[in-house]
């Protein structure tokens, strides 16, 4: 789990990243071949409806940019960690964290997401 805060890094690069195509290749990269995602919104059951699930965000939050919101913590093949999304450089307009189950090569498996601030 050495390289976990990259693995993080990465992911919140991937629901930043504009580009539907590169967008694709990875999440193809970085997921598993079967995986899940799910928060209080919805479940992205494989890597189809996970590409939906954040272009959809991207859209419902043009300009919105994803950014970690303090350090991971992690053991065996879990992690934890919160992010923020806003505006470049501004305050944050929604909080959460995920709680994130990787497989045994260190690609996500499985996220657990949790929102604690969100617009009104």
């Amino acid at each position: 789990m050495s390289d976990v805060q990259q693995r993080v890094a990465d992911y919140l690069a991937v629901w930043n990243e504009a580009d539907p195509s590169a967008r694709r290749a990875a999440i193809d990269e970085l997921w598993t071949d079967s995986p899940v995602y799910v928060d209080p919104l919805g479940v992205a059951e494989g890597r189809d409806a996970i590409d939906a699930y954040i272009s959809a965000a991207r859209q419902q939050f043009p300009g919105m940019v994803f950014r970690p919101a303090g350090t991971v913590d992690a053991h065996h093949n879990v992690a934890r960690f919160t992010w923020e999304m806003g505006p470049e450089g501004g305050e944050a307009v929604v909080v959460g964290f995920d709680v994130a189950v990787f497989a045994d090569d260190g690609r996500f498996d499985r996220v657990h997401g949790f929102l604690d601030k969100v617009p009104s």
